[in-house]
């Protein structure tokens, strides 16, 4: 195994550090820095950047108007922007539907599709959990009933983040009934604002609104909106979510979290000295730190296998069950760190005519609403009990 990355890739993480530095917008850097919600505007504007710089799509193919890298370069690239704290591109587009069209769509879907992803121009939402349907995925129950060159959905699909948001939605639908819960599967994509659709938020524990409940009731969309052969579906479903969840590692975004922890605990005291000098706080970091290394190795076995042209195997639920769960744990000692100041929410600090200070250490009001949310993580994506039975599924199928 290579761990070493060469001479133009250390000079490409320079130029992707560089522009990290200098193009992300101030006010979105310090909304991030704050943990504070970004707008649907501000998201759109840090992406536009991407695009004009030629970066919005990294592991798209030239062809369809990404950069091709190999996956050494967008190893690099994600770690920078975890580090740098920019945001992530949303991802139902462009790491999701996006790569799935351009895989097993017709050339009318690639050419009115892809372009508008790349520019943000259309916003998706991903339809495939469901009431009853989530983690166990292949027991939807959401139907796709053929009329001549229509589709007619109805059924409901839950946890639909930035659903309110989004112009299309791509959604698996029960086209026929098979032996198999896997067959007789379609992936869909439907125009959001066809008659029929209904959208219900959904607040979540950390009192935001980023998930909904979308229902489709006799919703007729083309035949020609289905990707991939009817029935089908499931291939690309597995296509989407091995994207999803090897993403979900983060490696930059925790070193960075890494270092956010150790300046918090040189900045509060317990028992009038730093929290720093607490030996059992200091084990535990250091704990997650070498847990967080351990994680950034893997990721690179994987890289490195990757770029040998090995098959994908079962690393990406290593990589979602590992990253999830230092997530979860990362946040969870910063809010002991913060102790009584974690209370302080960050909703309401900036509306017109409040002049209330920040309450405890600056920059830290957005540290509960993440806690909160991470609690989620280790179940977006494919739980991880699912994926620990992909695990063990996949070795016991080669012992």
């Amino acid at each position: 195994m290579d761990l070493e990355f060469s001479a133009e890739d250390r000079a490409f993480r320079d130029e992707v550090r560089e522009f990290f530095a200098t193009a992300l917008p101030a006010d979105i850097r310090d909304k991030v820095e704050r943990g504070l919600s970004l707008t649907k505007d501000e998201i759109v504007r840090w992406q536009r950047i991407l695009y004009d710089r030629g970066w919005i799509a990294p592991h798209w193919p030239k062809e369809y108007g990404g950069c091709g890298w190999n996956a050494a370069r967008q190893y690099l690239f994600n770690v920078e922007m975890g580090l740098a704290g920019a945001p992530r591109p949303i991802p139902f587009g462009l790491n999701m539907v996006g790569p799935v069209i351009y895989t097993f769509g017709t050339p009318e879907q690639k050419e009115f599709h892809l372009p508008k992803i790349l520019r943000s121009e259309i916003w998706w939402a991903q339809g495939y959990s469901e009431p009853g349907a989530g983690s166990d995925l292949a027991s939807l129950s959401m139907t796709a009933r053929r009329e001549g060159d229509e589709y007619i959905l109805n059924g409901t699909k839950l946890w639909t983040t930035m659903a309110h948001w989004a112009d299309w939605i791509f959604v698996l639908a029960r086209t026929s009934r098979e032996e198999k819960p896997q067959q007789g599967i379609s992936f869909i994509l439907v125009d959001m604002t066809t008659p029929g659709i209904t959208v219900e938020p959904i607040i979540t524990i950390d009192g935001f609104h980023h998930v909904n409940q979308v229902t489709f009731e006799d919703v007729r969309v083309p035949v020609a909106g289905r990707v991939g052969e009817e029935g089908k579906g499931w291939t690309c479903a597995k296509f989407l979510l091995a994207n999803e969840r090897q993403a979900i590692a983060d490696i930059g975004a925790k070193k960075r979290m890494l270092t956010k922890l150790k300046r918090l605990a040189l900045g509060v005291s317990r028992g009038g000295r730093p929290l720093a000098e607490d030996a059992d706080f200091a084990r535990r970091l250091a704990d997650l730190e070498t847990q967080v290394m351990a994680l950034e190795y893997t990721e690179l076995r994987y890289l490195d296998a990757q770029m040998r042209g090995a098959e994908r195997g079962f690393e990406p639920s290593i990589l979602k069950i590992r990253g999830t769960e230092l997530q979860q744990a990362l946040s969870g000692l910063y809010m002991e760190a913060l102790g009584q100041y974690a209370l302080a929410y960050p909703e309401g600090f900036e509306e017109p005519g409040r002049n209330e200070p920040e309450i405890g250490p600056p920059g830290t009001q957005g540290g509960i609403a993440h806690f909160l949310f991470s609690r989620a993580a280790t179940i977006y994506g494919g739980s991880n009990e699912i994926q620990r039975n992909i695990i063990a599924k996949i070795l016991l199928a080669a012992a």
